[in-house]
């Protein structure tokens, strides 16, 4: 049976008849749905929904999207993203589409029900462990956005994402990163793999652990870097953090939320500690978890994974609004007509 906030006429951003692609409100929310659509395509073929019965196409083709395909894991034959395409109408002047995207490669996050939940669940284990990369749901992704970006360029694609599959937007999105395709992104409560800290009222306490850690950090990447530096020819030694610091992807969490709201302290204690002189700390800290450096140095592996969810540079926007957990985690926050949002860009030097 069909839930209320399943059908776009009861609760999709109705508001939104006329769509600025600069407005930064305008973009987030049309992303936001188009993540929505890949939710509800997945809905649409649990439950059977055919036809007029099906309530997806709303999602998308109300902002003039077409359906491209839709990205089908190989495991339980579940959706979990989709490729739309941009039809504007021909009335539409090319000034009003300036900034407007060819392509949006959007990717749902945990579904729990019982046709696509213990694979969405395998997978939320898979990053927690940073191995989302070895699934072969991120092969399917990043060969999608391999294809689009290799036939009509990185900047006439977007990448959506919502929880866990903001989690793949974000693999994605590095991955192409890499190679010098720097991707529009929307990440909508990214995961981040680590205490919550931000539940911490006392900013002295949450100041002092943040910066304990930031120490312990930077001393094991110190030793980690010496090892690899002995291992390889250091003409051939690149930071990839470094590399990546060109890509900007734009980022939105609620501080309600505890699975995405340690985002908002991790780029805020990157500038107390270079406001407080100790930025040489936080740049080696910044790029690595402690999780994962003991994993390197008491594990098997002669290198640590390389944390998903750490990135060097980000638009940040925040849901300052209060609300419980469920509602701070949920897609539909983003396409509220009222919304008190706080923005900051982070720059990696």
């Amino acid at each position: 049976m069909a839930s209320e906030r399943e059908s776009f006429d009861l609760s999709g951003p109705l508001h939104l008849t006329y769509v600025l692609w600069d407005n930064p409100y305008h973009r987030m929310s049309v992303a936001a749905c188009l993540v929505q659509g890949v939710y509800i395509l997945e809905r649409d073929r649990q439950e059977k929904r055919e036809g007029s019965d099906a309530l997806a196409p709303p999602w998308w083709t109300f902002f003039h999207f077409q359906l491209l395909r839709p990205l089908v894991d190989d495991v339980d034959s579940s959706i979990f993203g989709a490729i739309y395409e941009f039809k504007p109408p021909s009335s539409q002047s090319n000034d009003t589409l300036y900034r407007s995207p060819r392509y949006v490669i959007a990717f749902r996050g945990t579904l729990t029900k019982a046709h696509s939940v213990s694979r969405d669940v395998e997978l939320d284990i898979h990053f927690i462990r940073q191995g989302l990369h070895k699934t072969s749901r991120s092969n399917i992704a990043i060969q999608a956005v391999r294809n689009t970006v290799a036939t009509v360029g990185d900047s006439n694609v977007w990448l959506a994402g919502h929880s866990l599959g903001s989690a793949m937007a974000l693999l994605t999105g590095k991955t192409m990163a890499k190679d010098g395709n720097f991707i529009e992104s929307f990440l909508f409560n990214p995961p981040f793999t680590s205490a919550p800290l931000e539940k911490i009222k006392d900013e002295r306490v949450k100041h002092g652990i943040r910066f304990a850690g930031s120490v312990i950090t930077a001393g094991l990447t110190i030793a980690m870097k010496a090892k690899q530096a002995k291992q390889q020819p250091k003409d051939l030694f690149i930071d990839p953090f470094t590399a990546l610091s060109a890509w900007v992807p734009c980022l939105f969490v609620n501080p309600s939320d505890h699975i995405c709201s340690e985002y908002i302290g991790y780029f805020e204690h990157r500038r107390n500690m270079e406001d407080m002189g100790a930025g040489v700390i936080e740049r080696l800290a910044t790029q690595n978890s402690l999780g994962s450096l003991l994993m390197g140095a008491f594990g098997n592996d002669s290198e640590p994974s390389e944390p998903l969810h750490l990135i060097p540079s980000a638009s940040l926007t925040i849901n300052v609004a209060p609300s419980d957990f469920k509602e701070a985690h949920g897609i539909h926050q983003w396409w509220k007509p009222d919304l008190r949002l706080d923005q900051k860009l982070y720059n990696y030097k």
